[in-house]
């Protein structure tokens, strides 16, 4: 799974990515500062369930901290974008290229709107047009995948009695498009079953579904700090009626936080609503910090970062995490380590899914779980829930 950062330049996509894997990158005012895609780890955070049940977990491959679960999720900040980019304007086939297998999109916008279509310094601009420029140049990306020799294409398909959505699925799958999300856009538009009735504006509405439903986007409010209450009232109003999640971000205090942290100043664990100072800081370390106190955290609670990255993949990705045991009742592996592992997995997935996530060959010689919270043997029907802890029971080889 991978989450890539967008937006035009100088709207602090970058600062973002950053703040959110503590990765240096380079950060300046002018367009087009990333070239080359940046790639880092960020982390999901969750309740751990030790906070409940009163366990020490020995994390393997995920941390802990104060009752919490972080776990890791890549990032990628790819090339500014700027309008036609699906026609190589500006960096756009190396944008396209980026985003190609990202299963989510933070999409950072100037909450101020003092960033033009360019990524130019203006006064008045309408941050909302970004969102929709974003759409449509990915839209059109797809649709010119999709549309080179449909016509043969979808006399392929009906001449052959291919699979409508095997056969899409196949085509688009450089993009990471997957049969079941041809499915779902197919059938939630109503679609004809036979492709060669399907009119241009079938396709482009088919093509407007499966971006929203393959490369999910949520849109951070960067600059927040800097924006008047009813330009963040309106942005948040707008987006939500196209859709959208839209989280008010400061991504220079979370960097600033965050540094802070690394070097010891502060304990600060993201996404919280304030921090501790540990020891001594020189007058504009305090000052800057008190800004960040009275500006951002108090004004929103936190500086959105960690939400938006929280809620990308609970809630847009609709992920659980999931922790396997081999032995129930110590919530233990076979080396007696608690809680030692997380997989985040879609929702809906059943026991057998989490077997085949922590080795194929338990997948297939899967018999049946048990859920550690009940100690109740449960099927390969039963649907995980978030922070389920689960032994898996498989025949021997």
């Amino acid at each position: 799974m991978e989450i890539g950062v967008v937006g035009k330049p100088n709207v602090g996509k970058s600062t973002f990515f950053s703040a959110a894997t503590l990765v240096d990158v380079d950060i300046a005012n002018y367009p087009f500062t990333t070239i080359e895609a940046n790639v880092g780890v960020t982390y999901a955070i969750a309740e751990h369930p030790c906070r409940e049940l009163g366990c020490t977990p020995n994390p393997q491959n995920y941390e802990y901290r104060d009752g919490k679960a972080l776990i890791p999720v890549k990032m990628i900040d790819v090339a500014g974008l700027v309008p036609g980019a699906h026609e190589g304007r500006g960096l756009g086939n190396k944008f396209l290229d980026d985003l190609r297998m990202a299963s989510a999109l933070i999409h950072v916008v100037d909450a101020t709107g003092r960033t033009d279509a360019e990524g130019q310094p203006t006064e008045h601009h309408d941050p909302l047009e970004d969102i929709e420029f974003l759409e449509r140049e990915i839209d059109y990306w797809i649709l010119g995948i999709l549309k080179k020799g449909w016509e043969k294409f979808a006399k392929r398909i009906k001449l052959q009695g291919m699979k409508l959505e095997a056969a899409i699925a196949d085509h688009l799958s450089g993009i990471g498009v997957t049969e079941e999300d041809v499915w779902e856009a197919v059938h939630g538009l109503g679609l004809p079953g036979d492709p060669t009735k399907w009119t241009d504006d079938d396709l482009f509405a088919f093509v407007r579904e499966l971006r929203r439903i393959n490369k999910p986007i949520i849109i951070a409010a960067n600059k927040a700090d800097a924006a008047a209450d009813a330009q963040l009232k309106r942005l948040i109003r707008k987006g939500k009626g196209r859709g959208y999640i839209v989280v008010p971000t400061s991504a220079v205090a979370e960097l600033t936080l965050r540094k802070a942290a690394r070097a010891g100043f502060i304990d600060y664990v993201p996404g919280s609503g304030d921090f501790k100072i540990l020891k001594p800081l020189t007058p504009k370390q305090e000052k800057a910090l008190e800004l960040i106190r009275e500006k951002v955290l108090k004004r929103f609670g936190s500086t959105g970062v960690q939400e938006v990255i929280d809620r990308a993949v609970f809630e847009l990705l609709k992920l659980i995490p999931v922790y396997p045991v081999q032995d129930e009742h110590k919530l233990t592996d076979q080396f007696g380590n608690v809680l030692p592992h997380v997989y985040l997995l879609p929702q809906g997935s059943t026991p057998r899914d989490l077997a085949y996530k922590v080795h194929t060959d338990l997948g297939r010689t899967f018999l049946y779980a048990v859920n550690a919270r009940t100690h109740r043997r449960v099927g390969e029907d039963y649907q995980l829930e978030f922070n389920d802890i689960i032994k898996i029971v498989a025949t021997a080889k």
